[in-house]
């Protein structure tokens, strides 16, 4: 009989090693088999909290047919065959066939895309099944996997463990404890409280050292942290603020438009018009004129531009942070890997008896310098590779161990001394981390941590053969030494040691100062070029470190922050932060908490902030801000799930590309609405003026929706594609509040709607009355020409201040594939006769082409030298609007 998991899991943390893997059938040794996990996930389903289940096709396709549109195809379908017009019938079919096709495809594409950039921020596990360790994606665990864990890694799943050396987690997500704590096999009492249960790992928490092994004995919503749905905020919203206003315009537009085609149809009825004919052109006009396609295409210009993201090493993991990127005015960004390399070396030994330029190589160095290095390698978690680019953990720490191996001195041999017998990981409220060892009958306690406070948990100094106490005079002296070193641009840190009888004698206590360690960190060579982008971008980057003033301030004169004049806060300042944020380009000394005031301090001002971070602290700021951004490489999974964007190469430059790209995909998405719209308003007003001045209909309600196959569809695609103006980052942040269509371009659209009816009459006038045509060839001149106007309208979609030639639009490859394939499209049916007579089109002369031709080419020519008039008369306007 198959074990009841789930009931299981809420003693687990009471079972004896021993039980545990006998509860849950499970090996410690094998683990599960493939066969057992694949029936315990059928059974108990993924690992998710927010089931994020993909897509169907057939979800899809039914989406496609709940659609006004696929209706009224319907209709004008079944009109066709009501009256016995089998031919129309079988094309208004054909149409819907078509559509619903391109409305499929596209959105497959679309779901599809966004849900790989989903999968790509995907958390995976080390796990053991058939008796092999093996990595799997998070959702695939099921209760009685063993699971692997090591420091650093995010907790998958509920875990009981049943191995732990020197294990600690950070379970501050869950508990609001935000010391880490301390783990251990042994099993604890029944009715523990949840922060007491110390043989447990809970999903969502961070294990902050050590390694070791447990049992998966809860997945998805049964874990604690499922159960606490309120604490979780990690499942990707379906769609973007910007999508769901665009569907909620579609289905505003359906009932203006169904309004609209109905009295038209009426007035055309009531001035003798056939009733077939102004039914099926109402129709047709109702097919056209929504904009149903509207979301479909925003979407796919949103995954597209997050996979162009991606290609730059930026990773969006929420929609709504593509928007927003665009209207982004401050950047508080951290020091240490965004704006340096961190690829740390020591560069300097400050030792009691005087400074060294780095370790020397062999034995050429004082006692002191291999005492002070002794501790910086005891007390230290990182490890070395065979490689230079192969070492794990901190990249501070991995300096250390080569500034060691360069004089001799190896950690491994240390601890065979010097065994590890308890470790305190950094902590921010004390900014120090110790080891402790046993040295013969006593212990010997490393430290290492930022200056100031080793200093202060100081009172002896070692000075070369003996230790001396440590004075006012001598501390005065040591603090300037810091701040020389600082205002070199390095990084600082201190060590000290201290001998105690018991190892859990409290660790920062009466120590011995050893010195201080000077680590270089250059900065990035293209941040510079990054920080002017901002600048012209009207966007402010402002540094918030936790390292020294000094040094932020040095780094922040390299990458341009500001000039000499800037200016450096320390922390919070006691006044608060009210007034004079605009001044200041670097916070220094700043804990996560007052990370997170930073934040809301500059959006009580107004500003759009993006905020990056890393560590587990860094999670509510990351949270707090408009953009959270967390890092890919050095970042906690903890700081990951809280951002928004996650930087693959943790690299400033990076979000600057990033904001661009936001700018981007918002005026490509603004590009095409107003695209698609101005043609569609041309058809309802060819058609409706038509009705109300009792002319015959320029187009038919079968080129209508032929039409709007044509030079909807692949256009407005084209658009979504662009790649964005040259100068995008010489504009200001848009207003976050800024409606996608603005009265600015309701007016665009009305005016280029006109102009290509006010052409399209004209074309007629000149057809019937001038050139004497018969009534098949006057149709096929109309619809030609509203058809090429509306190609044409394209290219008056670039931005206002951009080249008439060379421009967003004329250099976008997809457009010129799109109005090839268009234009094959609108002239082959006339020479197509089966088509061309579903569609009541007829060749044309050399004649009636030059005039479908200049008619067409009028709407543009005259947009393009408005804008070049407008332009004339306001010169010290650059960039100008998207459309």
């Amino acid at each position: 009989m198959a074990p009841r998991l789930p009931a299981l899991a809420k003693s687990a943390h009471a079972l004896p090693v021993t039980e545990v893997s006998k509860r849950f059938g499970t090996s410690l040794n094998l683990g599960l088999t493939e066969a057992e996990a694949r029936q315990r996930r059928a059974r108990i389903g993924p690992n998710e909290i927010a089931a994020t289940r993909r897509a169907g096709k057939l979800t899809l396709l039914l989406h496609q047919l709940a659609s006004p549109v696929v209706y009224l195809l319907a209709a004008a379908g079944g009109l066709s065959f009501y009256f016995g017009d089998w031919q129309e019938a079988a094309a208004v079919i054909a149409v819907l066939v078509v559509n619903t096709a391109l409305g499929f495809f596209t959105e497959l594409k679309a779901v599809r895309s966004v849900e790989g950039l989903r999968a790509l921020g995907t958390h995976s596990a080390r796990v053991r099944r058939d008796g092999h360790a093996r990595v799997l994606a998070a959702e695939d665990l099921v209760p009685g996997d063993i699971v692997l864990i090591e420091g650093g890694d995010a907790v998958p799943a509920d875990i009981r463990l049943v191995e732990a050396s020197n294990l600690g987690a950070d379970e501050s997500t869950l508990t609001g404890e935000s010391v880490p704590v301390d783990k251990s096999a042994e099993p604890v009492a029944e009715d523990a409280r949840l922060a007491e249960r110390a043989s447990m790992l809970f999903r969502g928490t961070l294990v902050t050292r050590g390694s070791g092994t447990g049992v998966v004995v809860a997945t998805g919503t049964r874990t604690e942290l499922g159960g606490v749905s309120r604490l979780v905020e990690q499942a990707t919203p379906d769609t973007s603020p910007l999508e769901r206003r665009l569907e909620r315009l579609s289905r505003q537009m359906v009932w203006v438009v169904l309004a609209i085609v109905t009295i038209l149809a009426g007035l055309g009825v009531a001035t003798g018009k056939d009733f077939r004919l102004m039914t099926e052109a109402g129709i047709a006009l109702a097919v056209a004129a929504i904009p149903e396609g509207l979301p479909i295409v925003a979407t796919l210009a949103l995954a597209r531009g997050m996979w162009r993201m991606v290609r730059r090493n930026a990773l969006i993991e929420r929609l709504s942070a593509v928007e927003t990127l665009g209207a982004t005015t401050v950047i508080l960004t951290d020091k240490t890997g965004t704006l340096t390399e961190n690829r740390m070396t020591v560069q300097q030994l400050s030792l009691p008896s005087g400074d060294l330029d780095g370790p020397r190589p062999g034995s050429e160095n004082p006692p002191e310098a291999e005492r002070l290095l002794r501790v910086a390698l005891l007390c230290n978690d990182a490890s070395l590779g065979p490689g230079p680019d192969l070492g794990s953990g901190d990249p501070m720490e991995q300096a250390l161990l080569r500034a060691g191996r360069s004089v001799g001195l190896d950690r491994a041999a240390l601890l065979r001394d010097q065994p590890l017998v308890r470790k305190h990981a950094f902590e921010a409220a004390t900014r120090m981390m110790a080891t402790v060892h046993a040295a013969g009958p006593r212990h010997m306690v490393a430290i290492k941590g930022a200056p100031e406070a080793v200093l202060a948990a100081s009172r002896r100094a070692s000075d070369g053969a003996r230790d001396r106490p440590l004075d006012a005079a001598a501390r005065e002296l040591w603090r300037r030494r810091v701040e020389d070193l600082c205002a070199r641009g390095l990084r600082v840190i201190a060590c000290a040691e201290r001998m105690v009888a018991d190892p859990g004698s409290p660790p920062f206590e009466q120590l011995t100062f050893l010195g201080l360690v000077g680590l270089e960190d250059p900065a990035r060579k293209d941040v510079p070029e990054a920080v002017a982008a901002c600048r012209g971008a009207g966007i402010r980057a402002v540094m918030v470190t936790g390292d020294h003033a000094v040094t932020a301030r040095s780094i922040a004169l390299a990458v341009g922050l500001a000039g000499p004049e800037l200016r450096v806060a320390e922390g919070i300042p006691a006044t608060g932060l009210a007034d004079g944020l605009e001044n200041v380009a670097v916070f220094a000394r700043v804990s996560p908490a007052e990370k997170l005031a930073l934040v809301r301090a500059y959006q009580e001002r107004g500003e759009v902030v993006a905020m990056t971070g890393d560590g587990v602290n860094d999670a509510p700021a990351l949270k707090q801000a408009d953009i959270g951004v967390a890092m890919g490489r050095r970042g906690t999974d903890v700081a990951r799930e809280a951002a928004a964007m996650i930087l693959l190469d943790d690299a400033f430059p990076t979000i600057v590309g990033a904001i661009r790209e936001g700018r981007v995909i918002f005026d490509n998405i603004r590009r095409f609405v107003t695209y698609l719209l101005a043609c569609n308003l041309s058809e309802v007003m060819v058609v409706g003026l038509a009705v109300m001045s009792t002319l015959p209909l320029p187009i038919l309600p079968l080129q209508i929706l032929y039409l709007n196959l044509v030079t909807d569809v692949l256009p407005a695609f084209a658009l979504a594609m662009g790649d964005g103006q040259d100068d995008i980052l010489r504009r200001p942040p848009r207003n976050p509040k800024e409606p996608i269509l603005g009265r600015a371009q309701w007016m665009r659209i009305a005016l280029h709607a006109g102009l290509m009816t006010a052409t399209t009459f004209g074309s007629l006038a000149v057809a019937e009355f001038w050139l004497t045509l018969d009534r098949a060839s006057v149709v096929t001149v109309t619809f030609l020409t509203l058809a090429f106007a509306q190609l044409w309208q394209i290219f008056n979609m670039r931005a206002s201040g951009s080249k008439p030639f060379r421009n967003e639009v004329t250099g976008n490859a997809w457009v010129w594939a799109a109005l090839l394939v268009c234009t094959a499209l609108l002239v082959g049916p006339a020479h197509l006769p089966p088509i061309g007579a579903v569609l009541g089109l007829v060749p044309l002369d050399r004649t009636s082409w030059a005039l479908v031709l200049s008619a067409s080419l009028a709407p543009l020519l005259v947009v393009q030298l408005g804008t070049l008039v407008a332009a004339a008369f306001r010169p010290s306007i650059s960039g100008g609007s998207t459309t």
